[in-house]
């Protein structure tokens, strides 16, 4: 009986003090594996696939797609790292030590931080292409946007320390067991991060967007209307391109399918422990890491300019002498 105790512990050398592993029958273990293992692999292709193709066609270096790139960037150290590690903590005993789960987290925090901080970068970019349309160009610079992605990162990694700076003081404080990763935050802080994170870019994202669709819609009706649209002309208003407004359609897509996988994970966090256990909560947290591997998705089946560069680098034309000059719009 001690041999078979033994095996079930994480660390059978320390038998009053080792966690338990995780018992689950096998073919459902093999069957949680190969299911979170391919979307991590989805998702880390295909936001990889993004990065390239950003990076690599010049008439793809544009403001709007500079936002776009960071979040690829982001989204592919959710599928990297993230969605392995989330795996690696519900599936197995954690072999890594407190100081790693502890980066783990921070990690966390860190990328999920940025990615609402982008999200509302892009609905801005929207919002000034739509409704200031003659001012683009000078307000929404390349460098301004690079800075701007810059600034993002440092706000994520400054406000993320805040969050859990207490648990690098003593990792590990929360397990209550050897081969553990646990990180509990306070309902103070919680409901802080709730509010930064959530509630108040929420908000902003919602209201720009409404803004931008109901100046869409004006105009749209305005291409439609010969009379509204000379009207338009003389009186000096002006309109956005064609394009900004499908730009504008299409990250808007973007931004619902965000919200719909990030609120859910924040609604769990903060629920009554009573209601909500960790299984619960690690499942809404892959459900709102999972928003990484449709972002992709969207740019699939929305942007021709991405199904030509998926072409293009899958059969290896991206290595030919300028192939950088591609017209890819």
């Amino acid at each position: 009986m001690e041999v078979e105790n033994g095996a079930e512990l994480c660390f059978p050398q320390f038998p009053n003090t080792s966690c338990r592993k995780p018992l689950s029958p096998w073919p459902q273990t093999l069957f949680t594996y190969i299911v979170c293992y391919s979307i991590s692999l989805t998702t880390v292709a295909l936001n990889l696939l993004i990065v390239i193709s950003i990076s690599h066609f010049r008439q793809l270096h544009t403001p709007t797609n500079i936002l776009l790139l960071s979040l690829a960037v982001s989204d592919f150290l959710v599928g990297l790292v993230l969605m392995l590690g989330e795996v690696l903590r519900q599936t197995s005993c954690w072999f890594l030590g407190d100081f790693v789960c502890f980066l783990y987290y921070y990690l966390t925090f860190i990328i999920n931080t940025f990615s609402i901080g982008d999200i509302v970068l892009i609905s801005v970019d929207r919002y000034v292409a739509i409704c200031d349309p003659l001012h683009y160009n000078t307000r929404i610079s390349m460098n301004r946007v690079k800075l701007s992605v810059c600034l993002c990162w440092l706000y994520s990694v400054s406000y993320s320390f805040l969050i859990v700076k207490y648990d690098l003081t003593q990792p590990g404080r929360y397990n209550s067991c050897f081969g553990e990763c646990l990180l509990v935050i306070d309902y103070f802080t919680g409901l802080i991060d709730l509010v930064l994170s959530l509630i108040v870019p929420v908000i902003l994202i919602v209201a720009l967007y409404l803004r931008v669709f109901a100046v869409a819609v004006s105009q749209a009706r305005a291409m439609r209307s010969d009379i509204t649209a000379v009207t338009l002309q003389l009186s000096g208003t002006p309109k956005a391109k064609k394009s900004e407004l499908k730009a504008a359609r299409t990250l808007g897509v973007l931004v619902v399918v965000f919200l719909m996988c990030l609120c859910p994970y924040y609604h769990v966090s903060l629920a009554d422990d009573s209601f909500i256990n960790v299984s619960s909560a690690s499942f809404f947290l892959l459900v709102c890491q999972f928003n990484s591997c449709l972002n992709p998705v969207v740019y699939a089946l929305l942007y021709p300019w991405f199904r030509k560069a998926v072409k293009l680098i899958v059969t290896l034309q991206i290595l030919q002498p300028g192939s950088c000059e591609t017209n890819m719009l």
